[in-house]
C-alpha cells in the first residue's frame, strides 16, 4: 500500500487476507501500474473495491516481475466493508478475469501484513525438455533443447543449504537490504521431459531464484562444474553467476507466516 496512505487505512476496521493464484503472463508484474500498463494488482484492487464499496490498497507478500505465475499469492487490505468473509472469494471471483483466482479469503489481527509478516517463501522453476518445444507450455516452462545433467544440477544446489550471502545471485535494481538468507530446501527433480526446480528460504532478493536457476542450467550443460558453483556463491559477484533465467518457468508457489 502507499506509505502515505498507510495510517488511515490502518484505522479501518477489518484486515482482510487473501491466498490468490493466477497466470502472470498476460501482465506487467504483480505490482500496480500506471495506466495503461497493467499489473495483477491493478485489477484485484478494482475489483475488490466494487466489492467492499471503498478504495483498497493491497500489500503483497511478493512482488513478482513480468510473466512470472503464482501458486499461493498473499494480500492483505484493510476495509470499511462490511461483506462478510465467507462471501468474498464467489464474489470476488466472479468478477476477476480467468487468469486471477482468489482461493481463500480470511479476516486477520490488524497487525497482520502480507509483506511484513512472512517468514519463508517458497517458489518453483520450471523447465521442459525435448527434441521438439511444446507450444502449450511456453508461457508456464524455459524450453531448453539440450539435455541436462539432473544429478549435476542437483549436486549443486545441495551448496546452497544453510546461511549464505547470496549477492551472487542479486540482480541489481532491487530494494537495498542484507543478501544473507537462510536455505531450508534446493531440489533439482525430472518427471518425464520436465525438470523443477524447488527452492525454500527465509526469503529471496530480486531476481534471485531466476539467477540460481541460469547458473545451475550452466552446470547441467556441462559449463560449470559443481564445485565452480560453490565457489561463485562465495565470490558474491553477480557477474561471475549465469544468465537470468525467463521469467515464464518461476512459480511463487507458498508463504509460510
Amino acid at each position: 500500500m502507499r506509505k502515505e496512505n498507510k495510517d488511515a487505512m490502518k484505522a479501518r476496521t477489518r484486515n482482510i487476507r487473501l491466498l490468490v493464484s493466477y497466470d502472470g503472463g498476460a501482465y506487467h508484474g504483480f505490482q500496480r501500474q500506471t495506466l495503461p500498463v497493467i499489473g495483477i494488482q491493478n485489477v484485484l484492487e478494482e475489483k475488490l473495491e466494487l466489492i467492499f464499496g471503498d478504495t483498497i490498497e493491497l500489500a503483497a507478500a511478493g512482488r513478482t516481475d513480468a510473466g512470472v505465475h503464482a501458486y499461493g499469492q498473499v494480500v492483505n487490505f484493510f476495509t470499511n466493508g462490511s461483506i462478510p468473509v465467507d462471501r468474498v472469494v464467489r464474489a470476488v471471483n466472479s468478477l476477476l478475469p480467468e487468469d486471477i483466482v482468489v482461493r481463500e479469503a480470511m479476516e486477520v489481527d490488524k497487525t497482520f501484513s502480507a509483506r511484513h509478516s512472512a517468514k519463508s517463501k517458497i517458489y518453483t522453476y520450471r523447465i521442459f525438455q525435448g527434441e521438439v518445444p511444446n507450444p502449450f507450455l511456453r508461457r508456464y516452462a524455459w524450453y531448453i533443447r539440450r539435455p541436462l545433467d539432473v544429478g549435476a544440477m542437483q549436486e549443486a544446489s545441495r551448496v546452497l543449504l544453510g546461511t549464505h550471502d547470496f549477492s551472487s545471485f542479486r540482480a541489481s535494481g532491487g530494494a537495498h537490504m542484507s543478501p544473507v538468507r537462510t536455505m531450508y530446501e534446493a531440489v533439482c527433480s525430472q518427471l518425464g521431459e520436465k525438470i523443477e526446480f524447488r527452492f525454500f528460504a527465509s526469503g529471496f532478493l530480486y531476481h534471485m531464484v531466476r539467477n540460481l536457476v541460469g547458473t545451475l542450467v550452466n552446470v547441467g550443460l556441462g559449463k560449470t562444474m559443481p564445485d565452480e558453483f560453490q565457489n561463485i556463491l562465495e565470490m558474491h559477484d553477480r557477474q561471475q553467476a549465469g544468465a537470468t533465467a525467463p521469467a515464464q518457468g518461476l512459480y511463487l508457489y507458498h508463504v509460510n507466516y
